[in-house]
């Protein structure tokens, strides 16, 4: 087993004791950091950024030589999947992520196939080189996130092309050919599933389940169409690696209202947006999985001192922690940061994360 020196966040997890409440960000690394940008800039494109092991692993560290963050997670993008398809990702200037080949015919759908996880080795070259990266001395600092896009989610822009406000083609095949949709889920269960499993071989050492649309689901459509298949590939992830557990979470934006049913999933950790009480949902959850989240992105649009309010109301939410009790909270955002943050503010966020949440589990003791 590799030696971590900063194990919290695995530890929270897990719902093991821990000092202090660890914290990462979601877009951790991103267009917010002018060290981000320059390194994108020589790069020449966001996919030439991402598919570059030696630059991913950069922009990766970026961030936590600016702050004591207590996990470093992969930059990639959750579109590597479906682009290993044969769908053809682009990312036009100014534009989010566009398929060349849209899944829009049956016998397009029909012809899906789980890809050569060889189209992808870029993802888990960097996967092993920053773990190499993060490494000094036989001591690893902070454990890495590796992480997919849900088979949902991935659906959502592999039969709209690109991103919606209302996702209404995915929606209309969904509920025109559920057959059809059924197939895109099941195809996409199986690729994400090997695909994290090879993160984990790599050195991932906790996984992330990213279903960002599941909360445009109504409910019924929401079990069958998105945590089902968030089941299945739960269920099919190495959760043991190199010794030690390899936790995994699963993060539904809007998904506040399946919280109990999410919980028995089969993830480690559910992932709340701002829109959720921690408190209620700890009450929710029980003793069954850990929490991540879940202050709003633009609190970090404010000044410094409101900053520091929101952070603790956060930490406050969740409930008291009793001397000794594994608390299982790991602290986030709703979801991901802007672009747009001032990267200053950042700081605020983390020396207050980690100060005020030492403080309550010190209270606990």
């Amino acid at each position: 087993m590799s030696t971590i020196a900063n194990d919290t966040f695995l530890r929270a997890l897990l719902r093991q004791p821990t000092e202090f409440t660890p914290l990462w960000l979601m877009r951790q690394a991103g267009r917010y950091l002018p060290e981000y940008n320059a390194t994108r800039s020589r790069a020449g494109s966001f996919l030439g950024l991402a598919t570059s092991p030696d630059l991913a692993t950069e922009v990766t560290l970026q961030p936590l030589e600016r702050w004591d963050l207590d996990a470093a997670i992969l930059f990639s993008d959750i579109l590597t999947v479906p682009d290993a398809m044969g769908l053809g990702l682009r990312f036009a200037a100014g534009e989010g992520p566009r398929f060349e080949h849209a899944l829009r015919t049956e016998a397009q759908i029909r012809a899906l196939q789980v890809p050569e996880l060889d189209k992808l080795r870029y993802v888990f070259d960097a996967v092993s080189q920053i773990r190499r990266a993060l490494t000094r001395d036989g001591v690893q600092r902070v454990p890495l996130i590796g992480f997919a896009g849900s088979p949902w989610t991935l659906a959502c822009y592999m039969v709209e092309g690109q991103g919606s406000d209302d996702w209404r083609q995915t929606k209309t095949l969904m509920y025109s050919r559920p057959d059809l949709m059924h197939h895109i889920l099941r195809v996409n269960a199986q690729s994400v599933a090997a695909y994290l499993n090879a993160q984990i071989e790599a050195g991932a050492q906790a996984v992330m389940l990213f279903d960002s649309w599941g909360g445009a689901l109504a409910d019924g459509a929401f079990q069958e169409f998105s945590l089902q298949y968030s089941r299945l590939v739960l269920g099919a992830l190495r959760r043991e690696h190199e010794g030690r557990r390899v936790p995994a979470i699963l993060f539904t934006k809007g998904g506040g209202p399946w919280l109990r049913e999410m919980s028995e999933s089969g993830a480690d950790a559910l992932g709340v947006d701002w829109t959720v009480n921690l408190g209620r949902a700890r009450e929710l959850v029980g003793q069954r999985v850990a929490l991540q989240g879940n202050l709003d992105p633009t609190v970090l649009f404010a000044p410094p001192e409101r900053i520091e309010h929101e952070v603790r109301a956060v930490l406050d939410s969740f409930g008291p922690i009793a001397a000794g009790e594994a608390a299982g909270h790991v602290f986030n955002l709703g979801h991901g940061i802007s672009q747009f943050t001032p990267a200053e503010h950042v700081g605020v966020l983390v020396r207050t994360v980690h100060e005020h949440s030492r403080a309550l589990h010190q209270r606990g003791a």
